[in-house]
């Protein structure tokens, strides 16, 4: 068992630096960063190779921003196969409106409790 949180803290660790050495050394933006982490998931998913890293890293696979683009590839092409088209844009709902949900109602919270700097 320790084990297995050791893997996920060292892959959940790799993913991030990679996340910050786009900042510091290829100087993107925050929203370029997370674009292209969470594509970088989508494209892993779409060939794929982010379900053997999620069975070999556990959370440290799952709780990063690129497991958002797998989730959304993921389900869109489990619905895809039932639904057709249709099922595509369905299955990118289905299975992130829970994560999206969340962040929309909490960033509304965060809004009300604190002030942004910008404001006097």
């Amino acid at each position: 068992m320790i084990m297995s949180f050791i893997v996920a803290f060292v892959v959940g660790g790799l993913i991030c630096v990679v996340g910050q050495l786009l900042f510091d050394v290829a100087n993107l933006t925050p929203g370029h960063t997370l674009s292209l982490l969470v594509v970088v998931g989508a494209v892993l998913d779409g060939f794929g190779l982010y379900e053997p890293l999620i069975d070999f890293a556990g959370a440290g696979a799952t709780v990063p921003i690129t497991s958002f683009g797998n989730s959304l590839v993921h389900g869109a092409l489990q619905e895809a196969e039932r639904h057709g088209l249709i099922g595509v844009i369905t299955g990118i709902f289905e299975v992130t409106s829970s994560g999206i949900s969340a962040a929309i109602l909490f960033g509304f919270i965060a809004s009300l409790v604190f002030r942004s700097k910008g404001r006097p």
